[in-house]
């Protein structure tokens, strides 16, 4: 009988994932990501689901850079997992806080200017866009089919299609600030798997 996505051992993926294999990291996501999910929700009961995604994003994608750090011989993979997301997590709740504080006198002083904050992130191409202008459409297809599922549709409509960001989530049905972290999430997959095959 043969095996489905996720089904691998994960010792088998990790090892593909340590030399560069995008296919492996996305079945770690497969394979992990309903698990990481109940964990945040059961240890931080406060944040909504946006932050949890936004939380498991990060975590993933700090897993992703530091795949040749983690030693099985010391703990399991998603024991590890869990402890990158805990800290990621803190780090979040802490940035939040920060944001919040700064946020309340500038709500103040902009009240009925949510138009410009509506647009923010579709001004300018960052440097990896400008790459991606110049990238071969073949790999940039084979990266993006290397990110978790949840960012591989959102990948192409910005970095192939050329769609806004205000465009992508009236097509979607999303968030404005849900693309905006689903896509700077994708971006920093592509350029981790980019790094790797230097």
């Amino acid at each position: 009988m043969m095996g489905k996505p996720g089904s691998k051992p994960t010792d088998e993926l990790i090892r593909r994932a340590i030399i560069g294999d995008g296919t492996a990291f996305t079945e770690l996501w497969d394979t992990h990501i309903g698990s990481l999910r109940t964990y945040l929700r059961g240890t931080m009961k406060h944040l909504d689901d946006f932050y949890i995604d936004d939380i498991c994003s990060r975590s993933f994608e700090k897993a992703f850079r530091q795949i040749r750090s983690f030693d099985p011989s010391k703990s399991q993979f998603s024991t590890w997992l869990r402890r990158i997301a805990h800290n990621t997590a803190l780090d979040t709740i802490d940035a939040e806080s920060r944001a919040q504080s700064r946020l309340v006198s500038l709500d103040k002083e902009s009240a009925g200017s949510g138009q410009i904050i509506d647009t923010i992130g579709d001004e300018a191409a960052t440097p990896l866009e400008q790459i991606v202008e110049e990238e071969d459409a073949e790999k940039l297809e084979g990266y993006i089919e290397g990110l978790p599922e949840l960012y591989r549709t959102i990948a192409r409509m910005r970095l192939l299609d050329g769609l806004q960001y205000k465009e992508i989530s009236e097509e979607l049905g999303i968030e404005l600030n849900t693309v905006r972290t689903r896509i700077r999430r994708a971006k920093a997959f592509i350029e981790a798997m980019k790094a790797d095959d230097l």
